[in-house]
């Protein structure tokens, strides 16, 4: 034992890894009461066909169990729900907040019975393993401390024949149209976050995060060295975001 205290990213900034959580929790305690509103300005509604594309390709069945971590106010449990009678969900997030606001939304009182709710750590799942057929986390993965440590977490809850996805803002191929997206990002979306959250510091986070995430191919490495098998990813926009797939098997 060294005695060092290991650190990562909090955006562009190096903390002490014990400290992220807490941070991010404080990020979207923060902004929980403007979330979906602002996903709705910032991406200017693209993130709804984003998640649809995810539903098309997850294809969910009746009967199946979903585990949606970092699940927020339930934007893809709605979605699951609403494609596979009999299925029920689990949204899972470490922010009790966002969940405070979900639970508002009119689809949550619809699917109650079919629907939970639960705050935990991405890191540290509260369920049993080999629990849920379908394990999801949109946007929220570039949030975690160690992400290989929520990938092993996945495999883990997942039955054998279990289903990941995960969808996360990416990187595009190409230098110029990156360069006009990072534009748009540092300049207008922090500003976005003042005006309607009255938080811009927040937004600047988020926005710097997408930045520190890993690409398309490495985060695909990252899944497999989990366990999982059958990796593939999509991009959605041109690699403004992209979908990943495993299965356990």
């Amino acid at each position: 034992m060294t005695g060092e205290q290991r650190t990562t990213h909090f955006g562009y900034q190096t903390v002490d890894e014990d400290a992220k959580a807490g941070m991010v929790h404080g990020v979207f305690s923060r902004v929980a009461s403007k979330y979906d509103i602002m996903n709705d300005l910032m991406s200017v509604g693209i993130h709804r066909l984003w998640k649809d594309a995810m539903m098309d390709w997850l294809a969910p069945r009746p009967g199946q169990r979903l585990l949606d971590v970092a699940g927020g106010t339930g934007d893809v449990a709605f979605r699951f729900l609403k494609r596979a009678p009999g299925a029920t969900a689990m949204v899972c997030d470490m922010t009790e907040s966002m969940l405070i606001e979900g639970q508002k939304r009119a689809e949550a009182e619809d699917m109650a019975d079919r629907l939970s709710w639960q705050v935990g750590d991405a890191m540290e799942l509260p369920f049993e393993s080999n629990s849920f057929d379908v394990y999801t986390i949109s946007f929220g993965i570039r949030n975690v401390t160690r992400v290989q440590d929520a990938l092993a977490e996945a495999y883990r809850v997942l039955k054998p024949g279990g289903r990941l996805m995960v969808l996360e803002f990416s990187q595009l191929p190409n230098a110029a149209m990156q360069k006009a997206y990072d534009l748009y990002s540092f300049n207008v979306i922090p500003v976005m976050g003042q005006v309607v959250a009255n938080d811009r510091d927040s937004y600047q986070y988020l926005v710097e995060s997408i930045r520190k995430f890993p690409d398309q191919e490495t985060f695909a490495s990252m899944i497999r060295t989990a366990g999982f098998g059958l990796v593939k990813y999509r991009n959605l926009s041109m690699g403004i975001a992209a979908l990943h797939s495993g299965w356990k098997i």
